[in-house]
């Protein structure tokens, strides 16, 4: 029995992440609930953060199977403490190293564990999005998937989302650009959260939130919302009345 609600639970671990990219800093939001079945729900963050004020910060986001994804973020820890710096975050030159650590913390665990999930019938699910600014280089952005290859945010491409992705896209889509504020992305991307917990009910508060200011390689915010949070509260329903009222005010179409 606790075997198989093992496998329940790390198997059906869904979330919503999302990471942002503006010329002001990095935007990063991400749920925690984890669930079984409709009486298994539990909470586990999906957000880490590494820091070093003044010489980097770094915000890991993770979605997919819970015992994968946990497994690889206790390695990433546990190699912090590596006398030759081997595997360590905190050594990285760049970004893109930092991303290439992640991605072979992936794929150890895949070594590790593939073949006894795959014999359990637990299909091998992770992805992870990293982000976040080294001294010397610009902030950066990467999307890592359960192979351990990944891709970089670009100037074209500036979010990455992981989990449920669906449903809170369009608006990121329509909002975000270079020159989008803090303020701005993080009130966007409580808004794509708000839809995406309205249309799926596996994913939900509390939420983690880290803002991140361009150049000054430390946390600018780091907030944990709750369910019963005043402001995103006042986020879900004056959204909810502005697309009500949006939709009310569209013509009707002409052959109706």
């Amino acid at each position: 029995m606790r075997e198989l609600f093992f496998s329940q639970l790390t198997t059906n671990a869904m979330t919503y992440c999302v990471g942002m990219m503006m010329d002001e800093g990095l935007v990063f939001l991400a749920d925690s609930r984890t669930n079984a079945g409709v009486d298994q729900i539990n909470s586990f963050r999906k957000l880490t953060l590494f820091e070093r004020a003044g010489d980097r910060v770094l915000v890991l986001l993770s979605a997919g199977n819970l015992a994968i994804t946990q497994a690889v973020i206790a390695i990433l820890k546990r190699r912090l403490d590596a006398e030759d710096g081997t595997g360590n975050l905190m050594a990285a030159k760049s970004m893109f190293d930092a991303a290439e650590l992640v991605g072979e913390a992936l794929r150890f665990v895949y070594a590790r564990d593939a073949r006894a999930l795959k014999d359990h019938n637990v299909e091998f699910n992770a992805s992870f999005v990293l982000g976040g600014q080294i001294r010397g280089e610009a902030p950066r952005m990467f999307s890592i998937y359960a192979a351990g290859n990944f891709i970089e945010a670009t100037d074209d491409t500036r979010y990455f989302q992981i989990g449920e992705s669906k449903y809170g896209k369009p608006i990121i889509d329509r909002m975000i650009t270079a020159t989008s504020s803090l303020k701005e992305a993080a009130k966007c991307a409580l808004v794509s959260m708000d839809s995406t917990i309205r249309s799926n009910l596996s994913v939900g508060p509390p939420l983690d939130m880290v803002l991140i200011k361009t150049d000054t390689l430390s946390v600018h915010h780091h907030v944990r919302i709750n369910v019963d949070d005043e402001y995103f509260q006042t986020i879900r329903i004056r959204w909810g009345r502005a697309l009500r009222q949006a939709f009310a005010d569209l013509p009707d179409p002409p052959f109706a």
